[in-house]
């Protein structure tokens, strides 16, 4: 489980995240909503270890790893799809996949058959540079690369961007699947409350660096949630 404990993060002078407090356990989807430029990719950036938080810890299954790098991280079970997809355009599809191989001991450096079963058109394009996908392509490949670390802790940030709408319903099968197996636990940075609202376990609401409303899915009071969105 990921545990979030009251962190505040800075960009030189300027805060980004006020007491940010929250979990995520396996077997569950956490989503993080609000507009752009409220925090949500910070939340994550930190969670991952790419920029250093100022105050308050953070622990993966009861461990501390809040000073920990990015790749220490990595190893202890954390896979993280950036906004904008960030695949390497000139590598294949196989050898995108198969960076994820990086932070995995030799015996287990092999794509899992899950990542072909979720998005079978990575297996027929094997061989195609990641540049020449389409972006909803690209978007499945950069989960698939996530999914071959094996992680215990999925970091998701707005996977439906600029998405057409089969592949966003083929990303929301994947991620429901996940969540089925109960091993793995979910964090889903989302602009659209539909997906959110139709995935999400728990529902995190964040304006201005601080969450303003945090919901389970069967105590949700929806006007509350669309208030809070709306500040």
């Amino acid at each position: 489980m990921l545990e979030v404990s009251n962190i505040d993060l800075h960009y030189g002078a300027a805060q980004a995240l006020r007491g940010i407090s929250l979990t995520a356990e396996p077997g569950k989807v956490t989503c993080v909503l609000g507009r752009n430029g409220v925090g949500k990719t910070s939340l994550l950036r930190a969670i991952v270890g790419q920029h250093p938080v100022s105050k308050g810890n953070i622990t993966l299954g009861g461990s501390d790893i809040t000073r920990l790098s990015t790749v220490q991280r990595a190893r202890s079970g954390i896979a993280f799809v950036p906004q904008g997809r960030e695949i390497f355009p000139l590598l294949t599809v196989e050898e995108n996949l198969e960076t994820g191989f990086a932070p995995l001991p030799r015996d287990q450096r092999s794509v899992p058959d899950d990542v072909f079963s979720l998005f079978p058109v990575l297996n027929s394009m094997l061989k195609r540079r990641g540049g020449d996908l389409s972006g909803g392509q690209q978007q499945q490949l950069a989960i698939g690369r996530a999914l071959v670390m094996r992680p215990k802790l999925l970091l998701l940030d707005e996977p439906t961007e600029g998405i057409q709408p089969s592949i966003i319903k083929d990303i929301g099968r994947a991620i429901s699947y996940l969540r089925s197996l109960k091993d793995m636990a979910i964090v889903l940075v989302e602009q659209y409350l539909d997906f959110a609202q139709e995935l999400g376990d728990r529902l995190v609401v964040m304006d201005r660096g601080a969450i303003v409303y945090a919901c389970d899915k069967d105590t949700m009071d929806e006007g509350a949630l669309k208030r809070a969105l709306a500040i």
